[in-house]
């Protein structure tokens, strides 16, 4: 059993291929010189090619506020690229577990966002986004959209790492303190996507559809940075004020959602699968980066 992953050399990309697979499992994760996402007539033929049990599309183009200048560089690899993987899996009967992010929604709701709320993004990342969404959904009938927010692990930049990079050398930190959201582990969403493409390989009538994967809890910036401060106290390292701040005193060229939670009962009810508590999986990557 051959999985293919793309996005190979992302956060969630590098936490499949540390996953322990079952055995008979194989991942393939091509660089982008093997397969470049870019080009959707190579996609078709590396599809074709050998026959997959089913395929995860890690890859995004995530640079948020670089997208609102970069929009069809965005698009070709958000939206484009899903369009060809869906295309390409449906022809070849292999289900595809397609990556999403909590920027399909504006933020504006009260509460957490359920997988049939409507959708309205507020910039480019997000609305290229929702369109590979809709690639995915419309065109290949065996699925899972998963939704995610707030990625963090020990590599690649994220959050986590930036804190601990800029607490090292600053007895003060200033952090967006009206951004709430729920931070979630790449190795904890890895093995949420392996379950799922696994059982879609196994079963043809697996659950299909869009689901929400985070884990659990919820959190500002602010709170997040806070407690990176406090685990990495107690492994010795310098613990820098946070101050909380508005998002308008931070400004940046795209806009963020004010409201990035996530209702995960979907994913539970469809699949069992419920992601541990936030606060667990970011002090586990917190001890690895300082150990």
């Amino acid at each position: 059993m051959e999985i293919l992953v793309t996005g190979g050399a992302g956060q969630v990309g590098l936490a499949l291929q540390r996953l322990a697979w079952p055995a008979g499992v194989t991942l393939q994760a091509p660089t982008r010189a093997e397969l470049d996402l870019s080009d959707t007539a190579a996609i078709a033929d590396y599809l074709a090619a050998r026959p997959w049990a089913a395929v995860i599309n890690a890859a995004a183009y995530t640079a948020v506020d670089k997208a609102e200048d970069d929009v069809v560089a965005a698009f070709a690899l958000n939206a484009m690229a899903p369009a060809a993987l869906a295309d390409a899996t449906r022809k070849a009967g292999v289900p595809l577990v397609h990556v999403s992010t909590d920027y399909v929604f504006d933020g504006s709701k009260a509460g957490p966002y359920e997988v049939e709320d409507p959708v309205c993004p507020i910039g480019v990342y997000g609305a290229s986004k929702e369109a590979g969404e809709q690639a995915v959904r419309t065109v290949n009938p065996r699925h899972a959209i998963v939704r995610t927010a707030w990625v963090v692990s020990p590599d690649r930049a994220n959050f986590v790492k930036t804190m601990l990079r800029l607490g090292a050398d600053r007895p003060e930190l200033r952090v967006v303190a009206d951004q709430r959201g729920c931070p979630t582990s790449a190795a904890d969403l890895a093995q949420a996507l392996a379950a799922i493409a696994l059982r879609m390989a196994r079963e043809p009538d697996a659950p299909t559809g869009t689901f929400h994967g985070v884990n659990a809890g919820e959190a500002t910036w602010c709170e997040l940075a806070n407690h990176v401060f406090d685990v990495a106290a107690r492994h010795g390292r310098p613990r820098p004020k946070v101050t909380p701040i508005e998002t308008r005193d931070y400004p940046t060229p795209a806009r963020r959602p004010a409201n990035s939670r996530l209702a995960t009962h979907h994913l539970a009810q469809a699949y069992g699968i419920t992601l541990r508590p936030w606060q667990d999986a970011v002090a586990e990557i917190v001890g690895k980066l300082v150990a």
